[in-house]
């Protein structure tokens, strides 16, 4: 098949990479955004590669879809696309287009798909190639893949050890179920859909009289982006490694100083904070950091700013 790869970063990278190493079938253009300071991962490889590169910021005029159409694609593969796609563009291939999501469709439709089971204490996620439509994740679904989500894993965990090996690898299944000339079409259950917004710094805001279950889920369902925070004595401080832990006390009180880090309490249980950023500084130990503002089990962190 003549393929054209829309994508962006390492992940569209790698999925044009497996593509290019696999070849069964021909890339013959590749699309990203525009630059925005360096290039593109996507882009660099593929002028590794002496392919085509189009960084269009819209697809609205005839000259952008007239180029689209001079690759004669059977077949567009979006792979992380942040560009609005209209359907006048998706239709061009004679096979249309399939789209990466990652996440179980038709669940976590929007930008933060990764974030968001673990902060709401799923215990499964996945990812789906679907048929984009006009609408937010809504198209028919090719394909889901599906993974169990453990009791500490953080957003590194999740996408980049799970999800993203898994989804670079299935390309090929993609492709696959093309060339075999009936690719499945599975419409989503819309009584299943969910919908959620880019989690985002206000988010991520950590509330220490909530139950420790929600406080452990929105530290690693933050972690590393956009990173869970409090403030101590007006500072700003992002908290990334962390436990949950047994223990009674006082919702909202740090209880215990250690070596392995900062005890503090919340409603059926403690979190162990073990690693720390301080506002305008670089990531530290809890202890470190204790110890260089000399906090004491008499502190509290705001919950409020």
């Amino acid at each position: 098949m003549r393929i054209v790869v829309m994508g962006q970063q390492a992940f569209g990278k790698d999925v044009l990479n497996a593509l290019l190493e696999a070849g069964k079938d021909e890339v013959v253009a590749v699309y990203c955004e525009p630059d925005k300071g360096s290039p593109d991962p996507i882009k660099e490889l593929a002028l590794e590669k002496n392919l085509p590169v189009q960084q269009p910021a819209a697809f609205k005029d005839e000259a952008t879809l007239e180029t689209l159409r001079s690759y004669n694609a059977d077949l567009m593969i979006m792979a992380f696309v942040n560009v609005f796609v209209p359907e006048a563009a998706r239709d061009v291939p004679k096979l249309g287009s399939i789209c990466f999501h990652p996440s179980l469709l038709p669940l976590h439709r929007g930008p933060s798909a990764v974030n968001w089971p673990i902060i709401m204490g799923s215990d499964k996620s996945g990812f789906s190639w679907f048929y984009p439509t006009d609408g937010l994740d809504e198209g028919d679904v090719l394909l889901q893949w599906e993974c169990p989500i453990d009791p500490d894993d953080t957003v590194i965990n999740l996408y980049f050890k799970k999800i993203y090996p898994a989804a670079v690898e299935s390309v090929h299944e993609v492709c696959e179920l093309f060339r075999s000339g009936n690719p499945p079409h599975i419409q989503q259950d819309e009584s299943l859909a969910t919908y959620e917004r880019r989690c985002t710094k206000k988010h991520a805001h950590i509330d220490w009289h909530k139950p420790v279950d929600q406080v452990y889920n929105l530290i690693r369902g933050t972690n590393p982006a956009p990173g869970s925070w409090t403030t101590y004595k007006g500072a700003e401080l992002s908290i990334y490694d962390a436990a949950k832990m047994a223990g009674d006390g006082v919702s909202g009180r740090i209880l215990e100083i250690t070596e392995d880090g900062i005890q503090v309490q919340c409603i059926g249980g403690r979190i162990l904070i073990k690693r720390v950023k301080p506002e305008g500084a670089a990531k530290v130990t809890a202890h470190e950091w204790a110890n260089s503002v000399g906090l004491t089990t008499t502190d509290t962190f705001n919950t409020q700013d």
